[in-house]
């Protein structure tokens, strides 16, 4: 609830979201049904007005090191370096310099980052940039992982190939996801399950297994997000996920 009790914008209702450990979720909704704030509620930068949330068992009453947030615009420091931005989580963490060191090797490596590590962030793409952002997250070692749109202001190019790369990160170094997302076709690409929530007040209106069927059907064997959107079943869960919103328009309420 937003605002004042009496005039307040209720936006999330009954939400109940169960994650498991390495399990990559994607939300997607009408814009305004509370995706974004549901993953504050989750990062602990909004309290919400009633219920609870947990991260393996522990309430969630503020931001903390076990959770990462990535966001759509990349928030970097851009009078700091590549390895200087990375960095940054880590000295709150009270690490030996030469433990910082070589973890930021390890993120570099991981986001092909190596060649850029003393650039500064306006030297760098967008792509670029929000790899760094990914780095700076996945070298704290969360065990949850928020991403708020994170390809959201790059081109459509761009967008493609990160979302390859965020594949290609969660099959060597699995974590615990909870994505937003307006692409549908980007939740059913990246996600073990798409949850399609309502219009606001925004409730969970169905899960969608897609990990079920990606094993099935053996999309792995695919290196291009192209060659994956080919698929039948793929092309399935798209369409049933677009209908789904599509029934979340005004005009088709009653």
């Amino acid at each position: 609830m937003f605002g004042a009790k009496s005039a307040g914008v209720k936006v999330l209702h009954d939400i109940n979201l169960e994650i498991a450990d390495k399990e990559f979720v994607a939300i997607v909704g009408p814009s305004g049904c509370g995706k974004t704030t549901c993953l504050r509620i989750v990062a602990g930068f909004e309290r919400p007005t009633s219920g609870t949330v947990s991260v393996n068992a522990r309430p969630v009453s503020g931001p903390g090191p076990d959770r990462a947030v990535v966001f759509q615009h990349f928030a970097l420091f851009p009078w700091k370096t590549v390895r200087q931005n990375i960095d940054l989580g880590l000295r709150n963490k009270n690490l030996a310099k030469e433990q910082r060191d070589s973890l930021i090797a390890n993120a570099l490596n991981l986001m092909n980052l190596e060649s850029h590590a003393d650039a500064f962030p306006h030297q760098l793409s967008g792509g670029m940039q929000q790899r760094v952002a990914i780095a700076r997250a996945y070298v704290l070692d969360p065990e949850v992982l928020l991403m708020d749109e994170p390809f959201g202001a790059l081109d459509a190019q761009t967008r493609v190939v990160m979302q390859e790369e965020l594949v290609r990160l969660a099959r060597v170094n699995p974590r615990t996801v909870l994505f937003i997302t307006h692409s549908v076709e980007e939740a059913v690409y990246l996600a073990d399950r798409v949850a399609v929530m309502t219009r606001r007040p925004g409730r969970i209106k169905e899960m969608i297994d897609v990990k079920t069927i990606r094993n099935t059907e053996n999309w792995i064997q695919f290196q291009r997000i192209e060659d994956v959107m080919d698929q039948e079943s793929f092309i399935h869960l798209r369409t049933h996920i677009w209908k789904s919103l599509r029934e979340e328009k005004p005009e088709n309420r009653p």
